[in-house]
């Protein structure tokens, strides 16, 4: 594996893999890797001849007051990490490389940032998108392999490819969970105790919405009502949000059943939720007739 701090570094090897006539899969993340990271990278070593992880802790998307400065960072475990995985190049940037003058240039993904994270950080998305847009730029024609688990960013940047015609393939992953359910996040790190007993409310809710939809609940708001009620009966559980939404646009629905017939054929109805429990705000969602990875949840 090559490690590279630079852009101009690691342009010049994906060009030389391409020119070879391989293909290109990348990883961004910001880095404190877990087994999701690692499922996206195996996922694009399935799939692509050259692999490139990057780990850059992005400024732009953390708003005043949030968690930039404590965010976890492992470099040396994160390497490893990598290499294990079969990554063939690790970009780890510094602030300076990335953004060497103020950023004049931003990239806003209107109506799908405005929604669901985008008012609890409303400023958050905008920077997602203008990182991932640079990244794009710097990695050239590729496949991009993001989890499922952040589930609007991954509409953000797939409609953002889109729209700004990017020589990019974005592939979404499914979430991978630990064993009680809970999705992984490197975020999970903050929580301990009874706080991380209490952070699998969010998996249980969605799974419980999932079965209530099977068994012919096809009201989005009683569904909506669900979840937030399992949610908020968790004393150590903050609600942010519970939502029924057409998996692309991210808009609300009313009917389920005639939302997923009316809609995209690979997308459907997403269930999404968001709670702060301790000192950590985590999101999870499934599609609403399907559980995916979520456990069933017995007593």
């Amino acid at each position: 594996m090559q490690i590279v701090d630079t852009i101009d570094a690691a342009r010049l090897l994906l060009d030389a893999a391409r020119d070879s006539g391989g293909r290109v899969g990348l990883v961004p993340t910001m880095g404190y890797l877990h087994d999701g990271h690692v499922s996206l990278m195996t996922a694009a070593r399935a799939r692509c001849d050259m692999v490139m992880t990057t780990i850059f802790v992005n400024p732009l998307q953390f708003a005043p007051g949030e968690d930039l400065a404590d965010y976890p960072r492992d470099l040396d475990r994160d390497t490893q990490r990598c290499r294990e995985a079969g990554v063939d190049v690790l970009l780890a940037p510094a602030v300076e490389e990335m953004y060497p003058q103020p950023v004049l240039t931003e990239v806003s993904v209107g109506a799908l940032s405005t929604v669901l994270d985008g008012i609890s950080r409303p400023t958050h998305f905008q920077g997602v998108a203008t990182v991932v847009a640079k990244l794009f730029n710097i990695a050239g024609p590729c496949s991009a392999f993001f989890g499922e688990k952040d589930w609007q960013q991954l509409q953000v940047i797939t409609r953002m490819a889109a729209d700004l015609s990017s020589p990019v393939e974005v592939v979404g992953c499914p979430i991978v969970r630990e064993s009680d359910g809970l999705a992984m996040s490197s975020r999970n790190l903050y929580l301990e105790g009874d706080d991380r007993a209490a952070a699998t409310v969010l998996s249980r809710a969605l799974r419980t919405a999932v079965d209530a939809v099977a068994a012919g609940d096809d009201d989005a708001r009683t569904v909506r009502q669900l979840l937030a009620g399992i949610i908020g009966d968790e004393p150590r559980a903050d609600l942010d949000y519970a939502a029924v939404v057409d998996a692309r646009s991210l808009q609300p629905v009313q009917r389920i059943a005639a939302a997923r017939e009316s809609g995209h054929a690979d997308a459907g109805v997403r269930l999404l939720v968001a709670a702060r429990v301790g000192p950590a705000r985590l999101i999870d969602n499934t599609d609403a007739h399907d559980p995916g990875t979520l456990p069933r949840f017995d007593g």
